[in-house]
């Protein structure tokens, strides 16, 4: 029978809730601090986003805006999503704090490192879209544009489509941490992903099919991370997964050594 967990004291159901409220509030107001802070360069946070398909605009033409309140309504959303991603560590911190006390040590010395890499790793997903897709996205979508057809995108249209594939980009680069849990949690095994590797290349050019314009270029420029991403999570889960039952096995034999040994009962006169 597996023991509890060190730290884990019996709570009763009013002070966990009141423990989830705390955090939740301490999540929400700071997303809302950076909010107010960004809130006066909302112009230029729409500028810098803008930058890839400004760059490719025909001489002369320029985004439009046919809502009536777009102007002001489209970069006060971008900067609100802005102050959500930076808040990610705040709130993954907070997440931490409310489930670390039910977890044994050596899942949280796991732990620690995978929360880590994962805001590592969506951050890198965004800033890969953004610095290498999207110039090629767009300078693709600027030289397919008909004979006589003015490219002038609507600036809510393309906030929408630049946070999807930001968001796109940024799971998919989750890849590696999704993958090591399937196989810490024991669901599937390191064998099982290294047989099914041809299907997951064929899922990854698939998927980038989807994400990106019908060009082979994107599409190779989302699918070959993936797949890389997809092996390094492999890698990294079969030497973490020998090593956790390892100290699981260690912790449990110390334990078992450090358990008092039963008193013989006391003679009898």
């Amino acid at each position: 029978m597996n023991r509890l967990p060190d730290s884990a004291q019996e709570m009763p159901l009013v002070s966990h809730l009141s423990e989830l409220r705390t955090r939740l509030l301490r999540s929400v107001g700071a997303v809302l601090l950076l909010f107010a802070g960004l809130f006066y360069f909302s112009q230029e946070i729409y500028a810098l986003v803008a930058a890839p398909l400004r760059a490719y605009l025909p001489i002369g033409a320029t985004m439009i805006a046919t809502g009536v309140a777009s102007p002001f309504l489209t970069p006060l959303k971008l900067t609100m999503m802005v102050a959500l991603f930076l808040s990610m560590p705040i709130i993954l911190h907070q997440v931490w704090g409310f489930i670390a006390p039910g977890l044994y040590k050596h899942e949280k010395r796991i732990a620690v490192p995978l929360l880590i890499s994962s805001i590592l790793l969506f951050y890198g997903g965004m800033a890969f879209a953004y610095f290498v897709v999207f110039p090629i996205m767009f300078g693709f979508f600027a030289s397919v544009t008909p004979e006589g057809v003015a490219m002038m995108t609507d600036i809510g249209q393309y906030l929408d489509f630049v946070l999807t594939l930001f968001f796109a980009f940024g799971v998919a680069f989750e890849i590696p941490i999704a993958t090591f849990l399937l196989i810490w949690v024991g669901i599937v095994d390191v064998a099982t992903l290294r047989k099914s590797r041809p299907y997951v290349v064929v899922g990854c050019f698939a998927v980038g099919m989807v994400l990106t314009p019908p060009d082979i270029f994107s599409q190779t420029l989302l699918a070959v991370p993936m797949w890389l991403l997809f092996e390094a999570g492999v890698f990294f889960g079969g030497l973490v997964k020998g090593r956790a039952e390892h100290d699981a096995e260690a912790e449990d034999a110390t334990e078992a050594e450090n358990k008092p040994e039963d008193q013989p009962p006391a003679p009898q006169r």
